[in-house]
């Protein structure tokens, strides 16, 4: 599956220059292209200049709302990024229709963070100008969500989440949900910390998107993973994640060695790959409330067998008894079983839930605190009437 990939807003912008790093990864070690354009859109001229992955020029790195921000972004004002994304909607559409090799593209990937401003702001808006210039191509959203630590301190980090997640829902194909928290590595620096956060957030799509793209005959599956079911897989809410299971077992394959011990441990090994993929999804969600489910496993040709892959649906079939499932092998991997798994369709996300309860009370709260101001306001027009003026 290709992708034209776009950030918005700093994490946006970010993780879209993964994604390139991605593609330049799987053209030097696979020989195939996965991405077939990434932009980065923000408001901020520093954010876009701090990107690596994506090309320098204007046409990847574009800068919108010059006349009302100056290039120094919005300031978290997501109403502000959203009308920005509308002035300039058809500036970024035109210039990701005239880049090459657009038509090669399955699908669209727009990404950005729930809590800042242009990001959550110009995200749903640019979804609703692609879904109905492009109808031929679903529009997918990665929607990343704040840690803890911004929510306990910024009240707007909230309000801008659960606007962000409630626009985007209503206009995506599917919104990939990430939270930044899964993925905290507290001892480490701040600049290294989320810089690994952004590659763990990509990994997941490599073997996904690379499956259905090899041209090598020795590696393509006998059950191929392609475009068409990933995209009848993706509705709704969605979590991504996948497992490595290290096996060493070759050498006895080929000899003919294999006992039955050996045969358990293999079946094993590809439920421990799963059950890593399972309790590493991007969003902590319960699989059960899923109505559409993939897994892909990757492994070396001769350790991945019919009684794996099927081991492997039956484990996933009892943890998602709603969803229809679909599957695939990817013979690509030396030494190590990867499984990929996407839950889709997610009827209840407690997460999500939550924002949208926290802003209803914040916006509640908000009503009655400007409610008091204004009473403090007119009472001190009251009184102003009674001093003299001395003009």
């Amino acid at each position: 599956m290709k992708l034209i990939v776009v950030g918005f807003g700093q994490c946006g912008g970010r993780i879209a220059d993964e994604f390139a790093r991605l593609n330049r990864r799987a053209h030097m070690q696979r020989g195939i292209d996965i991405i077939a354009n990434a932009f980065a859109v923000n408001t901020d001229v520093a954010d876009l200049s701090g990107l690596t992955g994506i090309k320098p020029d204007y046409q990847h790195r574009i800068l919108i709302g010059g006349r009302k921000t100056g290039g120094h972004g919005v300031g978290k004002i997501n109403e502000l990024g959203a009308e920005v994304a509308r002035e300039d909607g058809d500036k970024i559409i035109e210039t990701i229709r005239t880049s090459k090799r657009f038509t090669e593209a399955d699908a669209f990937l727009l990404i950005a963070g729930a809590a800042g401003g242009t990001g959550s702001g110009a995200l749903p808006v640019i979804t609703q100008h692609i879904k109905e210039r492009y109808v031929d191509k679903p529009v997918y959203n990665v929607v990343v969500l704040p840690f803890e630590h911004e929510e306990s301190t910024e009240e707007r980090t909230i309000y801008n989440a659960a606007t962000c997640l409630k626009s985007t829902y209503l206009v995506a194909d599917a919104v990939f949900l990430v939270d930044n928290q899964r993925y905290v590595m507290k001892d480490s620096p701040l600049r290294s910390n989320l810089s690994k956060i952004n590659s763990l957030i990509t990994e997941p799509f490599y073997d996904l998107l690379c499956a259905g793209e090899e041209k090598k005959h020795k590696y393509i599956g006998a059950k191929i993973l392609d475009a068409g079911d990933i995209i009848q897989t993706l509705t709704g809410w969605t979590a991504i994640g996948y497992g490595r299971s290290q096996i060493s077992l070759t050498k006895k394959i080929l000899s003919g060695k294999l006992d039955f011990r050996d045969k358990a441990s293999e079946a094993q090994k590809g439920t421990q790959a799963m059950d890593e993929a399972i309790s590493g999804l991007s969003l902590k969600c319960n699989p059960i409330d899923s109505k559409r489910a993939l897994y892909l496993v990757s492994a070396p040709p001769r350790e991945m067998n019919v009684d794996m892959i099927k081991e492997l649906g039956s484990y996933l079939k009892g943890l998602a008894p709603e969803a229809v499932i679909r599957s695939g092998d990817y013979p690509r991997e030396k030494g190590m079983i990867d499984v990929t798994v996407v839950l889709s369709e997610l009827i209840d996300v407690e997460k999500v839930r939550s924002y949208f309860t926290k802003t209803i009370s914040l916006i509640s709260a908000l009503k009655k605190r400007q409610e008091g101001i204004e009473d403090r306001y007119r009472g001190i027009e009251v009184t102003l009437k009674d001093i003299p003026s001395l003009l």
